[in-house]
């Protein structure tokens, strides 16, 4: 997949020549990090942390609300790492810092290790010094610290003057299975579709700003799409993994979905792009595109608005959805229109009522002992816990991202580090 880069100076987003030089200037991350979530994972680069001449946390902080971000710039040591994770950044790029007696403490799979190399050497301190130790080198060393590793070939950082493919497989070799994201030179689309079919992730920026590869030519790049009719399956979810259908995308599709924000496919029975919703209502707005592992396939994760997303008008192609989505789907309708005899009614008007309920079935499902009893309790504890969700308008993918921020984020974590520092 590729990465969009922000990276972030002075509270801007900026493109550096050899990261020193200003090409661009492009001016409030905000809304460029909104679009940028299009493509599912974006970089956001702290360059003022990065060489000690300040912090763009504040602002860096709230571009994590627009995507999962992997935060890089400025992160040396325990306690900072902790910090962003604990902020809920996806993944952190650790550069000079990523060291084993470091990484050791930190979860691996939320751990990227930053390699800059000039000619496969690679340098440090603003890319100033060579250190005589080779990327490959490096990458063996860390390897089984860490779940990915940022290559960034620095003779070519911002010259946009292509990706050096032949030096891609062995870092891929070397990685064993850990991720690898390459930076510096992407020239066009053709250098992200070459590195996608060696199995790498491409991060990128120079490209990007300058309209050299748009961010849907750069989305599609990474799709392997069939020959004969130049589409790709394309699964379509809804913000909580769901599938509600299987579609095909074109590259017209896809670009027209990225400029729209909203979900646009192509009809293989009319041979024409087709606008999810344009003659039903039943639109959708785009969160994110996505390759699979092998590049053969997409998914579009959306918010799918109206009675759902299958032309009968059920919630997906499969039928109608139950469990937690279906519950929380009844309730949000329940708290929308209200009606007089409903029990979920009369809980989403009376806080205290629904406080004691949530109090009340929180101890029964603790004293529950045989397996049924911990069943109906948990349901009547979610029930009113989706309750609780529903009065406050919060959705449930809210609380399952918040879930998946915590994961391996001990609480507390960095004001211990920090302490021990």
């Amino acid at each position: 997949m590729i990465i969009p880069s922000i990276d972030l100076q002075n509270g801007q987003a900026v493109q550096l020549m050899g990261g020193r030089d200003l090409k661009i200037a492009a001016g409030d991350p905000r809304p460029i990090a909104r679009r940028f979530a299009y493509a599912g994972e974006i970089a956001v680069i702290d360059l003022n942390a990065a060489t000690g001449a300040g912090t763009n946390e504040t602002v860096a902080r709230e571009l994590l609300a627009s995507a999962p971000c992997r935060v890089g710039g400025g992160i040396r040591d325990e306690a900072a790492a902790w910090r962003w994770l604990e902020a809920g950044a996806a993944k952190i790029i650790l550069g000079t810092a990523a060291q084993p007696d470091l990484l050791r403490r930190l979860p691996a799979s939320r751990v990227i290790a930053a390699l800059d190399a000039i000619d496969g050497e690679v340098v440090v301190e603003g890319w100033r010094t060579r250190t005589g130790r080779g990327v490959i080198e490096r990458i063996a060393e860390l390897r089984d610290y860490v779940g990915g590793f940022l290559v960034t070939f620095v003779e070519r950082e911002g010259g946009m003057g292509g990706l050096p493919i032949e030096r891609i497989a062995p870092l891929v070799e070397a990685a064993q299975g850990r991720r690898v994201t390459i930076a510096g030179g992407v020239r066009d689309a053709s250098d992200i579709a070459r590195a996608a079919a060696l199995g790498v992730d491409v991060q990128i920026g120079m490209a990007l700003y300058s309209g050299a590869v748009s961010l849907a030519d750069a989305i599609w790049a990474t799709v392997s799409p069939d020959p004969a009719t130049g589409l790709a399956p394309t699964v379509v979810a809804d913000e909580r993994g769901a599938v509600l259908g299987l579609v095909y995308s074109s590259k017209e599709s896809v670009a027209a979905a990225v400029e729209s924000g909203s979900g646009v496919y192509w009809s293989r029975s009319r041979g024409t792009l087709w606008i999810k919703g344009e003659t039903s209502g039943d639109s959708q707005e785009l969160i994110s595109i996505r390759p699979d592992c092998d590049g053969d396939a997409l998914l579009f994760t959306v918010c799918q608005r109206g009675r759902g997303f299958c032309h009968l008008g059920a919630r997906t192609c499969f039928g109608e959805t139950g469990g937690l989505a279906g519950l929380e789907r009844r309730l949000r309708d329940r708290a929308a229109n209200p009606h007089p005899k409903s029990f979920t009614a009369k809980l989403l008007a009376d806080p205290s009522l629904l406080r004691a309920k949530l109090v009340e079935e929180a101890g029964e499902l603790a004293d529950a002992t045989s397996r049924d009893d911990v069943i109906w309790e948990a349901a009547d504890s979610i029930y009113f816990t989706l309750c609780a969700m529903a009065r406050a308008g919060v959705k449930i993918e809210e609380v399952e991202r918040e879930i998946d921020r915590r994961a391996e984020v001990p609480k507390g974590a960095a004001d211990r580090a920090g302490r021990a520092s």
